[in-house]
């Protein structure tokens, strides 16, 4: 069997400037069949684009750096960590649709704890640009597995789609739950349920 050849990626484009988006936006107001020229509207592609720079602003932040300072004075603590109820804004990569929900974070520290800030700005970093609900979960695990070092890393996301409830099924009051266990939190079954236990049911829990 002859190798697999592996052909590398094609650099990015160049970034388009603030002018050229504000103008895409427009161009898109024009094909929902609305006038850009009109009172309301003359404005709404610079704000538009003003609000693409927060809902996309974790492009320009690094995760891995967030993770970086660490405490070892833990009097020798090695239990789990969590912090539960992360909220966060996301959008999904195939409509631009937002993705609302809570990230819950928990792992087994080694030598070592972060920051608890720390966790949710890694799970802010990687919301605020488009996603796919799995792969913003494992990210984040992969992430604060590689970083720690941890004896176990648990993420679990649970989040309503508006892609699905404002388009397509219309089906609202849906949330979807995602998880990623590694480390003991994958081997050790009392450990997983500890965590889902400290974190409740997200599937029976109403929104708060």
């Amino acid at each position: 069997m002859s190798p697999k050849i592996i052909m590398p990626k094609a650099p990015l484009p160049k970034r388009p400037s603030r002018q050229e988006a504000e103008k895409a936006i427009e161009t898109l107001l024009r094909w929902a069949g609305d006038d850009p020229r009109r009172e309301g509207l003359v404005d709404t592609p610079a704000r538009v684009a003003r609000a693409f720079e927060d809902w996309f602003s974790g492009y320009g932040q690094d995760p891995e750096e967030y993770l970086k300072r660490t405490f070892e004075e833990i009097e020798g603590y090695d239990d789990m960590v969590v912090l539960k109820d992360i909220r966060f804004e996301s959008h999904c990569e195939h409509h631009l649709a937002p993705i609302i929900g809570r990230a819950h974070v928990g792992y087994l520290p080694t030598k070592r704890v972060v920051g608890i800030s720390k966790l949710a700005r890694v799970v802010e970093a990687y919301a605020r640009r488009l996603q796919v609900q799995e792969k913003m979960n494992a990210q984040i695990a992969n992430t604060i597995n590689k970083v720690l070092k941890p004896k176990g890393v648990a993420v679990v996301i649970e989040a309503g789609h508006q892609c699905m409830t404002t388009r397509g099924v219309h089906k609202t009051g849906v949330t979807m739950v995602t998880s990623t266990m590694l480390g003991a939190f994958r081997s050790n079954d009392s450990t997983r349920k500890e965590f889902l236990t400290v974190i409740g049911n997200p599937t029976s829990r109403e929104d708060r």
